[in-house]
């Protein structure tokens, strides 16, 4: 077997070399390759660069003009080849090291999607913002109301599933930017859907965080525009 994993990437030089570092140390189950997607979104602060000197064992796509996230990743879905896909962002919020959690519902044949929830767990997380923590709360409430899914954490970075899924969805994607998240659940809830708690270091905005209240706000058009449009 084999797991891709897809990376998008924006201004991330100082953090990026150390996550690929924890991605291509992170323990996968006996037998399993990895294949790491790097997508870099018209970077401006050296991480092209950085990108570009990797060995060709990465693969790697280059954005000449900023798309956003969304297009990033639906990018990276496209021409990924492993058996199961995770989605990894590119700064250290998030630990390869639980990918083994992730990954045991669905190689048990128990699951076809797999959620990595910062909310529900007993995991290590950094105390971060209330009113994030309650954004995203309400957002997953709202998208659970026209899902029917009882997700704890719809907006989390980690997202798992089969190769067999993302063929079904990779083609359908159209959000640009943090409306991907909504998206890829409308399209995943009709598949058996697991969660698990995984560990959570957010950063702050001094720190390179870069989703704000706006993006809340377009997320809830988002919700209701992807249930609508993925029936």
């Amino acid at each position: 077997m084999k797991l891709s994993i897809i990376i998008p990437v924006y201004n991330e030089s100082r953090t990026l070399g150390k996550l690929l570092e924890r991605v291509d140390a992170a323990p996968l189950p006996a037998g399993m390759e990895r294949e790491v997607v790097l997508i870099d979104d018209a970077s401006r602060d050296g991480t092209r660069d950085i990108i570009t000197s990797l060995p060709s064992r990465y693969v790697k796509i280059f954005h000449d003009t900023n798309k956003g996230k969304g297009a990033s990743i639906a990018d990276g879905f496209k021409i990924a080849t492993g058996d199961v896909i995770v989605v990894q962002d590119a700064d250290l919020e998030y630990d390869p090291m639980e990918y083994r959690l992730l990954l045991e519902p669905i190689i048990e044949g128990r699951a076809d999607v797999v959620y990595g929830s910062r909310l529900s767990t007993s995991h290590p997380h950094r105390v971060m913002y209330f009113w994030h923590s309650l954004g995203n709360w309400a957002l997953t409430v709202f998208s659970n109301m026209f899902t029917n899914l009882n997700l704890t954490d719809m907006e989390t970075c980690y997202k798992m599933w089969t190769r067999e899924v993302n063929d079904a969805i990779k083609n359908k994607l159209t959000a640009q930017r943090f409306g991907i998240e909504p998206e890829i659940t409308a399209l995943v809830k009709k598949y058996r859907v697991y969660e698990v708690g995984i560990s959570y270091a957010g950063r702050t905005y001094a720190e390179g965080k870069k989703i704000g209240w706006k993006d809340g706000v377009s997320a809830l058009w988002s919700i209701v525009k992807f249930n609508v449009m993925h029936r």
